[in-house]
Formats: structure tokens, sequence, C-alpha cells
């Protein structure tokens, strides 16, 4: 039998009602919320870095390829490009790309019974991917394509729509604003789905055409387009795969990230991160601390205890892993309730959405959130790990006492 396991369990399952008992719970619950904040933080983080960076993707993509120009603007009208098959193979064969579309836009304003709104038209074709935007529809279809010489219809945003009064099915006219000192060029559009994405930059700006109407408007050839929406495998490799497309395409082309074009957007992701290690340090002090100081009052509690083994020829080292067993029980315990109560809340807020935010604000109305099992385990573990070697500071206590003064010890 394994003397030190013996006696550790003895007196941690001890149901006699002293001080050390409090100590004991108080270090089992001190543990048990550090771990399920932990657990509760990642899953959140990762929850908000996963569902708002999508959003973002699912409306530009991860990439774009378009007219390289040094001064541009990020959010403007692009210049005009041909579609080239060069182009097209070097994106095909990229590894890392899984889909690419066409787009073009143009600034524009949009006038409904006496009210008006400056928007930036986004122009796709009938091969554009509709998937991932059509999750964010809150009334009507998606753009119904057709041989005509362009589509009459226009998606809005319920932001725009709510500033003049629109309603699904109206018609409403769209003034093209000319960059070459021409007169402008209105047309009447009927507006048959209304989006919404939490994303101010875009929900108050963007709203959603045939880019054939782009082309006619800007008498463009058909081949015409404003660049190309590049889709990644795994958006954390962007990066690379966009400094390999400035590599590859040819000259007068160039790319950047998504990143690059909404900076704010993701600084406020990355941001996440920051909050996310003060946390796991914060509650990582909290729970070392408090284990340490249960685990010098319990030796302090059984110091006649420890006097008696040494008496009787006990080693120093078997007191010491009878405390460490002692101790180790406490956190097993604490990071097993964490564990529960972490997962549990994360679960929760999947299934009810308790938890809700200012969309305004945070992109979203419902905190989202996203559990790793392995993430999750690496906390615990994480944490075991920490607390055993913090829990070996205290056992050195053990060699310094003597037997005599410690059997007389009250």
């Amino acid at each position: 039998m394994n003397v030190a396991f013996h006696i550790a369990r003895k007196i941690t399952f001890n149901h006699q009602k002293t001080f050390s008992r409090f100590i004991i719970r108080l270090a089992i619950a001190a543990t048990a919320v550090s771990v399920m904040a932990m657990i509760v933080t990642l899953a959140f983080v990762n929850g908000f870095q996963q569902t708002i960076s999508q959003k973002v993707f699912s409306f530009w993509g991860n990439i774009r390829v378009q007219h390289f120009e040094t001064d541009k603007a990020l959010v403007a009208e692009e210049s005009p490009i041909e579609r080239n098959d060069t182009v097209e193979y070097i994106l095909k064969h990229q590894p890392g790309i899984s889909h690419f579309q066409v787009f073009a836009t143009k600034s524009a304003v949009l006038a409904h019974k006496g009210e008006i709104e400056g928007i930036l038209f986004k122009g796709i074709d009938a091969g554009y991917d509709s998937v991932r935007l059509k999750p964010y529809l809150t009334q009507g279809h998606w753009l119904e394509w057709n041989d005509s010489s362009y589509l009459k219809q226009i998606i809005l945003s319920n932001n725009i729509a709510n500033k003049l009064n629109i309603q699904l099915g109206d018609t409403l006219r769209i003034f093209f604003i000319a960059t070459d000192g021409s007169s402008n060029t209105y047309r009447k559009l009927k507006v048959v789905g209304l989006y919404k994405t939490g994303i101010e930059e875009y929900d108050k700006l963007f709203a959603i055409g045939d880019i054939r109407l782009i082309q006619f408007i800007n008498n463009w050839p058909a081949n015409a387009i404003g660049g190309y929406e590049v889709f990644v495998n795994n958006y954390k490799n962007m990066n690379a795969i966009n400094n390999d497309l400035l590599n590859e395409l040819p000259n007068v082309w160039g790319s950047k990230t998504i990143a690059d074009v909404y900076p704010n957007i993701f600084d406020w992701l990355n941001i996440q991160d920051v909050n996310r290690n003060v946390i796991f340090i914060v509650m990582s002090i909290v729970s070392i601390i408090n284990l340490v100081t249960c685990l010098l009052i319990l030796v302090l509690e059984r110091t006649r205890m420890i006097g008696i083994l040494k008496a009787i020829g006990a080693p120093d080292r078997l007191i010491q892993n009878i405390f460490l067993l002692y101790a180790w029980f406490i956190s097993v315990f604490g990071i097993g309730i964490g564990l529960i109560a972490g997962v549990g809340i994360c679960l929760l807020q999947q299934y009810t959405g308790f938890i809700h935010l200012d969309e305004s604000n945070y992109y979203v109305s419902v905190a989202p959130v996203h559990l790793i099992a392995w993430q999750v385990v690496m906390v615990c573990v994480g944490t075991a790990i920490v607390c055993l070697l913090a829990l070996m500071i205290p056992t050195a206590l053990v060699k310094k006492i003597q037997p005599v003064k410690a059997i007389i010890f009250r």
C-alpha cells in the first residue's frame, strides 16, 4: 500500500468540522473559478473571432485581387481592368485558394419618397457564390439571374431600408455618380431582398446588384471588372497566400488581404487575444496563491501529525508527498468542478443565447461561443501542472519541523 496516498486520502476526506475543512473548500472554489473563467474566456474569444471574421470574409472574401494603384483609397470605386486568363489560372492553381469571383463597385445615391442616402453599389455576376451571404438575408430572396442586359433588382441592408422607409418589393431610383464630369445617370430598381450582417461598415454603405449595370453605366466592355474576391481554405494562411500572389501576379495587378481593407475590425479582434492573456495570468495567480496559502495552513494544522510521523521514523520525503497528494486532491476537485461549470456555461450560451450584446458595438447581438476540445484539455492539464509545481514550495516547511516541538504544538 502507498502510505503517503493512504494518509493523504484519509485526511482529505475527513468529515470532521475543522478550520481546515473551510480552507479546503475555499481552495477548491478558487481553483474551480479560475478554470471556469479560463474555459469561458477561451470559448468567447474563439466565438467572437470566428463569427465576426466569417462575416467579413463572407461579404468580401479573404483577399482582393484588382488593378494595382499605390494611392487608391481602400474602400472606393475600383479602376476597371479586364478579366485575365493568366490571373485566373494563377488563382485556380494557387495552393490554399478554394474559390474566387468577380466584383465591381460604383458610388451612387438612393432616392425614395423624398429621402436620399449615399451608398456603394456592389456589382456581382451570376457565378457569385451566394451561399455565404444568404444566411444574412432577413427578408426576400437572392438576385434572380436572367439573360437580360442587366438585372433591375437590388438587395439593401435593413439599415438603409429603415433610413429611407423602404419595404420589400418597393421600386426606388438609384443615381450613379459620374466620375468623368458628365451628367449623373439614374435607374429604377426593385428591392428583392434585405440583409443584415451586424457590421456597421457594411450595413450602412453597401447595396448589392448586377455588375452588368455598372459596366453599362461606366461604358465598360463586357469583360471589364473591378477585381476578384478570393476565398482561402484557412483564413489564418491568407497573409502567406497574399504574399505568394503578389510575387506571381502580372505587374498591373495587385492584391491585399481584407484585414488591410478593414484594419479596425481585425485590430479589435486581435485585442481580444490580449484580454484573454490577461485573464489567464490573473486567474493563474489567484489559483496559485489560494492553493499555496491553503497548503501552508494545512501544514500548520497538521504539525502534531508531522511530529509523530517523524518520531516514528518517517522520512521528510514521505511527509512531503502526503501534503503534495493532499493538495493534489484539492486541485483535481477544483479543476473538475471548474471544467463542468465552464463547459456548462458555454453550452448553455450556445443553445439558449442568454447573454445579449449591443450589436452596434460588438457586431453580434448574442455572444458567440466556440469550444475547442484540445484547448479545454490544455487548460485543465496546464492548471494541474502549474498548481503541482507551486505546491512544492510550502512542503519545504516539513523539513524544518522538529518532532519534539511539533508533538507538543497546540
